[in-house]
C-alpha cells in the first residue's frame, strides 16, 4: 500500500529525499533548519496563506523565517542621543550605512579647532626684557631717593626745593644706601642694554620694533583708539605705529641715561663728555629727564598690555602669542 501525503512528509523531514537517497548526516546539518522547516510546513499545511496576502519584505533567507521589512528610520534621529555603536545596532544595515557619514562628521565636528600662534619673543629678547624692568625699577626708585639729597639742578635753576619726592617711592633709606642700589643695578641695565640692542642689529629683528618715517601717519589713528575711544585701525605687523614709537623711544632714554650717568658716576674721568652735554649741572638735568621719559614709558606699556590681553603678556613669557591680531 502506497504510502499517503503525510507519510511522504514525514520520510523527508527524517532524512531522505523524494528519490529515497538519503539525506547529509548530523553533523552537515544545522540545528537550526529542522525546527523552522517543520513550523513553516505546519504553518503551511493548517493555516495556507496566499501571495498576495503576503505584506512586502525582503526575500528570506532560506531556513529562517521571512521577517516584515523594518520601518524606514531617519539616520540623523538615531544617530542623535546614542553613541556610534548604540546607533549602529539600533538601525538596520541599509539605515547605517547611510547613516555613517553623518556619524563621522559629528565625530569631525567636535574636534577642537587649532589655535593659531605666533613666535614673537626670542629667548634673548624675553631675559633682557625682565633684566630691563627689575633694573629699572630699582634704579628710578633709588634715584629718586639721591634725587631728595638735593632736590635742585645748580645755579642755572634756583638752588631750592624743586620737587618733594615722598619718601615711600624711594629705595635705599638714606643717600648712601642709595647710591649702592644704584650703582650696582646700573651694571645689569648697562649691560642687558647693550646686549639687547646688538642682538636686535645682528638678528634683524629690530625691523619689527624699530619706528620709521612710513609710520608716522599711523601714530595718530591709533592715539585715538586708546585714547579717544576711535574706531580701531588694521593691525598688519606684531607692533603698531604706536608700540614702534614708544619702544624705539626707551631705546633712546635708555642710552641717555647711561651716558649721562657715566659723568655723573665718574666726572673727572668723562669729563670731555660732561662738555659735550652742557656741563656737569646740565648733565643732571638729561638725566633726570631720561628718569622722566621712563616713568611716562611705563604706564603707558602697561595700559596697552592690559588692553591686548593676557595672551599679549603670556607672550613674554613664553616666546608665544595666540591668535595674533595681524595675521587675521
Amino acid at each position: 500500500m502506497a504510502d499517503g501525503p503525510e507519510k511522504r512528509e514525514e520520510k523527508k523531514l527524517d532524512g531522505e529525499s523524494p528519490a529515497g537517497v538519503p539525506a547529509s548526516s548530523e553533523e552537515s546539518r544545522s540545528p537550526i533548519e529542522e525546527p523552522v522547516a517543520k513550523d513553516a510546513t505546519g504553518a503551511a499545511e493548517e493555516n495556507p496563506v496566499k501571495d498576495e496576502d503576503l505584506p512586502d519584505a525582503e526575500p528570506a533567507i532560506k531556513g529562517e523565517p521571512s521577517v516584515p521589512a523594518p520601518v524606514p528610520q531617519d539616520p540623523a534621529a538615531v544617530v542623535q542621543g546614542a553613541t556610534a555603536d548604540q546607533a549602529q545596532s539600533a538601525m538596520p544595515a541599509s539605515a547605517a550605512l547611510s547613516a555613517a557619514p553623518i556619524a563621522a562628521r559629528q565625530i569631525v565636528e567636535k574636534k577642537p579647532e587649532l589655535v593659531r600662534a605666533a613666535y614673537e619673543h626670542p629667548l634673548a629678547i624675553r631675559i633682557t626684557h625682565w633684566v630691563n624692568a627689575i633694573s629699572l625699577f630699582v634704579m628710578v626708585t633709588s634715584g629718586l631717593r639721591i634725587f631728595r639729597a638735593f632736590p635742585s639742578f645748580g645755579p642755572k635753576i634756583p638752588e631750592q626745593v624743586l620737587l618733594d619726592i615722598p619718601k615711600q617711592l624711594t629705595l635705599g633709606g638714606w643717600l648712601g644706601g642709595a647710591l649702592q642700589w644704584h650703582f650696582t643695578f646700573m651694571w645689569f641695565f648697562a649691560g642687558s642694554g647693550i646686549f639687547y640692542v646688538a642682538y636686535q642689529i645682528i638678528s634683524g629683528h629690530y625691523r619689527t620694533v624699530m619706528f620709521r618715517l612710513r609710520d608716522i601717519p599711523g601714530v595718530w589713528p591709533m592715539v585715538r583708539h586708546y585714547f579717544l575711544f576711535g574706531p580701531k585701525p588694521v593691525v598688519t605687523e606684531q607692533y603698531n605705529p604706536l608700540q614702534k614709537l614708544a619702544y624705539t623711544s626707551t631705546i633712546g632714554f635708555g642710552v641717555l641715561s647711561l651716558l649721562t650717568g657715566m659723568v655723573l658716576y665718574k666726572p673727572a674721568q668723562f669729563s670731555w663728555l660732561a662738555f659735550l652735554l652742557g656741563g656737569f649741572h646740565l648733565t643732571r638735568v638729561w638725566h633726570f629727564a631720561a628718569m622722566c621719559g621712563f616713568l611716562a614709558f611705563i604706564p603707558g606699556h602697561l595700559i596697552m598690555v592690559i588692553l591686548h590681553g593676557w595672551s599679549n603678556f603670556f607672550s613674554m613669557l613664553s616666546g608665544w602669542k595666540r591668535e595674533p591680531e595681524y595675521q587675521e
